[in-house]
């Protein structure tokens, strides 16, 4: 049912590769510096966060860094790029039949206490309509989600409603403020879908 959609085979429509190739093997000095730039990008902004303040959260140097990364734009598509395989992982094991209410129940377990929203908004807010290379890892989450969406209501017009209700769910629930998003979220989903509220 997802093929194309869960690894990179001849299917794989371009769209979707940025968000699907694997991530690169990394020292343990390496993933002390993703995992310090992951937390720090998602709860100060990527642009907010600098390269020293990194490297002395993972208690390495800025040489490190830049010997195993090359720059702060990569370590910044990186760390969005674990973080939608992370997020692929989490929906894929819960999506146990082929129903997009599912997504989001594995959404609000996602988000728990998360209240800085979308990572891929966020980064998408600060970098634009740029080069950057997270640029094309954004755009690509949001290319496998719609894909998913499409896939799991089996025509296109729906998936594309489904996936609006997706993306403002999460604007409404963080920017918005309002714990109820999910559960409107749901009933706004069921109608879409054509079934009782």
């Amino acid at each position: 049912m997802l093929t194309g959609l869960t690894s990179l085979d001849a299917t794989t429509p371009p769209a979707l590769r940025a968000v699907l190739e694997p991530l690169p093997p990394l020292t343990a000095a390496g993933t002390r510096l993703l995992e310090a730039a992951a937390d720090l990008f998602y709860e100060h902004g990527v642009r907010a966060v600098g390269v020293d303040l990194i490297a002395e959260t993972a208690g390495t140097t800025k040489k490190t860094l830049y010997d195993r990364f090359g720059s702060k734009d990569a370590l910044v598509a990186l760390y969005l790029l674990r973080r939608a395989q992370r997020w692929r992982e989490h929906l894929l094991a819960r999506l146990v039949r082929p129903d997009p209410l599912l997504v989001f129940d594995a959404l609000q377990e996602w988000m728990g206490t998360q209240r800085r929203g979308c990572a891929f908004v966020n980064a998408y807010a600060e970098l634009g309509d740029t080069d950057h290379p997270a640029v094309a890892v954004v755009r690509a989450e949001k290319a496998w989600m719609r894909a998913l969406f499409d896939t799991l209501t089996g025509d296109p017009d729906r998936g594309a409603h489904v996936h609006l209700l997706y993306e403002g769910t999460l604007v409404v629930l963080t920017a918005g403020a309002d714990p109820s998003a999910f559960d409107r979220a749901r009933r706004a989903v069921a109608l879409a879908l054509g079934r009782p509220g």
